[in-house]
């Protein structure tokens, strides 16, 4: 016979009523749960869906008139050797760089947004470009003056290089000849370090036997081996 409780109520209907309490609670949990989540996931949503960029206005037109005037017109406010110090190159090869890069390079090359505006000029993408090389700033250091934000700026830099190497690559990146080589010496021996070479990416080629032969005289005394002058090592 089954056993039974002494007051005459079958265990299992305990059972079955916690069952059921329990189904009734997990049921009304997951409604508010979910009700809940979507109530939040509906807010944010809408939240993004409302927020809009921040727009700051740079006045690059601006910008470009005070560049032009402190560094490129007939009486700029900066002399050469200012110019020389800042950008690290005399005035007539950067603006050859710009030249080129404007002429060759879309990027570049200054163009109108759809309301007739015009961009950023070529001046101020090369600018910003060598300010960041030249001086190791960061991305946005280039703001305030040249007026382009951080993400213009890596723009503008990572043309720039790529320009560089694809229009002045095979002239300038190459393995140095003979002829560059002699120069490189007179200009060591000229600065007293004879038998100097001054980038260390030639070493490679000399250490493989691949580098031009050279020949210097230090003191009366004939060498045959370039070195490198280092520093930090």
């Amino acid at each position: 016979m089954a056993a039974s409780s002494s007051n005459g109520w079958d265990d299992s209907n305990d059972d079955a009523i916690d069952d059921a309490i329990d189904d009734a609670f997990d049921d009304m949990f997951d409604e508010r749960f979910d009700a809940k989540f979507d109530c939040i996931f509906n807010q944010l949503a809408e939240k993004k869906k409302n927020k809009k960029r921040a727009y700051i206005e740079r006045q690059r037109e601006e910008s470009h008139n005070r560049l032009w005037n402190d560094y490129f017109s007939d009486d700029a406010t900066y002399p050469p050797h200012i110019f020389r110090r800042r950008f690290r190159m005399t005035k007539d090869l950067f603006m050859h760089i710009v030249q080129r890069l404007s002429t060759e390079v879309p990027y570049f090359q200054q163009r109108r947004n759809a309301i007739g505006r015009l961009g950023l000029s070529p001046l101020q993408k090369c600018s910003a470009a060598i300010r960041m090389m030249a001086n190791g700033t960061a991305a946005d250091a280039v703001d305030e003056y040249l007026r382009l934000g951080a993400s213009t700026a890596l723009l503008c830099l990572k043309n720039f290089t790529e320009g560089i190497i694809s229009l002045f690559g095979d002239e300038y990146l190459r393995r140095p000849t003979a002829a560059d080589l002699r120069c490189l010496l007179e200009i060591g021996e000229s600065r007293s370090f004879p038998g100097m070479i001054r980038s260390i990416d030639f070493f490679d080629d000399i250490l493989h036997g691949r580098a031009p032969k050279v020949r210097y005289w230090v003191n009366g005394n004939e060498y045959r081996l370039p070195y490198y002058l280092t520093d930090g090592i």
